[in-house]
């Protein structure tokens, strides 16, 4: 398969670097236009890089902390707003992680699960050098208190992790139903971007449903200072993410932390960041940020702390982007299906060789990646429901999706 020639022109807190940002794993993707083209980047902070720039105080052999916390400060009680109170009902929940090995060390955020410890964050956060077997993490409340923590499991396939620390007395986050939020909404985004931890950025949910694609945390680092980067030889694909948008400002250390409504309560676990291309060193937030649902993040947590591992759904179809009525256009317009696994889920449901997908239970599907993306975050067994195009009839065809670990 020859390699899609579309990248976002990107950096990792170094040299700029190249992510193939929508390579169809089976079938190429037409090359898009490259001037509007943004660049997806995981967002933990490398804490040597950071050390050297902002002057990182080292805690407990090179760990880095910013060396004071702030907290949500109120001056005037009388003209306090919704961001002041959503964000101090939800910081104590917010912690942030300082992970390193022997080689490199990052820090991130994480969000607080339970009372007795456990901790939800981004899997490329723990992952060092595509590990997290060799990696000592450490967790900073918002009260300042440190903890060590240990790996419960992660799910590379969301880009979530669960961390348990040795501690006890911690502030459980609130969830919310993330199938109700709406485009407009309010949200506020919690973490330590650039290792300023309780920082507190606004705005509102820009979109929904947004599919992006990152780097598997599988995927070893090189040296420990940048992500190694799928390629189309790569035996390890890219991830395939179903986000919220959000233009709260996110930044390099957000990465695990909180997307919260004006009730204080999880809508998000913060993911990455897009930036424009650009010739300097290095970039920050330009208001498109992304954050797992917290649906997604509730199931997965979940069923890490129970079993250490997640279960993933399996379709059974080859597909690939539907083009527009023009084939050399640049939209698509769902997933069209090339190739049926013989006795898989999707035979076994009706869809046929030629059908265009165009809906996943009620959610838009407009390319590839998008349904790999629903598909990916349901559970093993999981019934959907696809809206398909059979030449001029629109089907509504359910289907017992598989066990993505037993293919």
């Amino acid at each position: 398969m020859s390699e899609n020639k579309s990248h976002y022109n990107t950096q990792f807190l170094g040299d700029p670097i190249k992510i193939p940002v929508e390579e169809n794993l089976q079938i190429q993707k037409p090359q898009r236009a490259k001037s509007n083209l943004l660049a997806i980047l995981l967002v933990a902070i490398l804490g040597p890089v950071l050390g050297a720039v902002f002057g990182i105080s080292a805690y407990g052999g090179g760990l880095p902390f910013m060396s004071t916390t702030q907290q949500v400060v109120v001056n005037n009680a009388g003209s306090v707003n919704w961001v002041t109170g959503a964000a101090a009902k939800a910081l104590p929940s917010v912690v942030t992680l300082s992970v390193s090995s022997s080689s490199s060390g990052a820090t991130g955020s994480g969000v607080v699960l339970s009372s007795d410890g456990y901790i939800l964050t981004n899997a490329h956060v723990v992952t060092i050098d595509g590990e997290t077997s060799k990696v000592t993490i450490e967790v900073k409340t918002s009260s300042e208190k440190i903890y060590r923590a240990v790996v419960v499991g992660t799910d590379p396939t969301n880009d979530l992790a669960v961390i348990k620390a040795s501690g006890t007395g911690f502030t459980p986050i609130e969830f919310t139903d993330s199938s109700n939020i709406n485009v407009g909404d309010s949200a506020v985004a919690i973490g330590a971007p650039l290792g300023y931890d309780a920082t507190v950025t606004a705005g509102v949910v820009s979109a929904l449903h947004r599919t992006i694609q990152v780097a598997s945390a599988e995927v070893r680092q090189d040296g420990g200072s940048s992500l190694q980067l799928w390629n189309s030889g790569s035996t390890a694909a890219p991830v395939n993410l179903d986000v919220i948008q959000t233009d709260a400002a996110i930044n390099p250390g957000n990465s695990g932390g909180a997307l919260i409504n004006d009730k204080g309560q999880l809508i998000g676990i913060n993911v990455a960041i897009a930036s424009a291309a650009s010739t300097s060193s290095q970039s920050g937030s330009i208001g498109v940020g992304f954050a797992i649902p917290s649906n997604v993040a509730k199931r997965i947590s979940s069923q890490l702390i129970k079993d250490g591992k997640v279960s993933h759904g399996l379709l059974g179809a080859l597909v690939t982007d539907a083009p527009s009525s023009d084939a050399n256009g640049s939209f698509t317009v769902g997933a069209k299906v090339q190739q049926l696994t013989p006795g898989g889920p999707a035979e076994k449901a009706g869809l046929e060789v030629g059908d265009i997908v165009i809906g996943c239970d009620g959610q838009s599907i407009d390319s590839y990646s998008k349904l790999t993306a629903a598909i990916r975050a349901k559970e093993a067994f999981a019934t959907v429901t696809l809206k398909v195009i059979r030449g001029n009839q629109t089907l509504d065809i359910t289907a017992t999706l598989g066990d993505a670990s037993a293919k």
